[in-house]
C-alpha cells in the first residue's frame, strides 16, 4: 500500500469517526505497513488536518506483539520466557508431595500453558516453532510432574 492510499484512508478514518461523534486519538493511533515492499528503516508519518500518525514496525495488542514482518518468533521467545517466570511463581506447588499428579498436571495446564498458548490460535507458526512450543511442554511436565508430555 502506498503513501497516497494510506493517507487517503486515515483521513477517511478520520471522517467516518467525526461523523459518528467519535475522535480519532491520534496520540494514540498509530500504523504498520505488512508488504514485502514496505522499504524498511523509512518512517513516515501521517498528516492529516490536525494529526499526525506515527508508523511503527511493531506494537502490542491486547497482549500479543505484531511485528510489520508478521513473525511470531519473537512473540513465541517472550511467551515461554513468561511460562518460566509463571513455573517460578508455583514452584512450591509443582513440587508439593501433598498433591496428586492429576492435581499438578491441571495446574501447569491451567496456569503456566495458559500464560504461553494465550491467543496462539492467530499465530501463524513454522514448524520450528510448534516444535519449540511442544518442547516446552514436555520439559515442564516431565521435570516438574515427572511425566511425559500430554496431548
Amino acid at each position: 500500500m502506498n503513501r497516497p492510499c494510506i493517507k487517503k484512508n486515515t483521513e477517511a478514518l478520520v471522517i467516518a469517526s467525526k461523523k459518528t461523534g467519535l475522535e480519532v486519538n491520534a496520540g494514540k493511533t498509530k500504523y504498520m505497513v505488512m508488504s514485502s515492499g514496505q522499504n524498511e528503516g523509512q518512517c513516515h508519518n501521517i498528516k492529516t488536518d490536525n494529526s499526525s500518525f506515527e508508523r511503527v514496525e511493531q506494537f502490542k495488542y491486547l497482549g500479543t506483539t505484531l511485528t510489520n514482518k508478521n513473525s511470531v518468533q519473537e512473540e513465541t521467545k517472550s511467551r515461554l520466557k513468561s511460562g518460566i517466570l509463571a513455573i517460578i511463581q508455583h514452584r512450591y506447588l509443582l513440587s508439593s508431595s501433598l498433591l496428586s499428579k492429576n492435581i499438578k498436571t491441571t495446574i501447569c495446564r491451567t496456569t503456566i500453558l495458559s500464560v504461553i498458548l494465550c491467543g496462539c490460535e492467530n499465530w501463524l507458526l513454522t514448524l520450528r516453532e510448534e516444535h519449540g512450543l511442544r518442547v516446552f511442554e514436555n520439559r515442564v511436565l516431565s521435570r516438574h510432574l515427572g511425566l511425559g508430555g500430554l496431548r
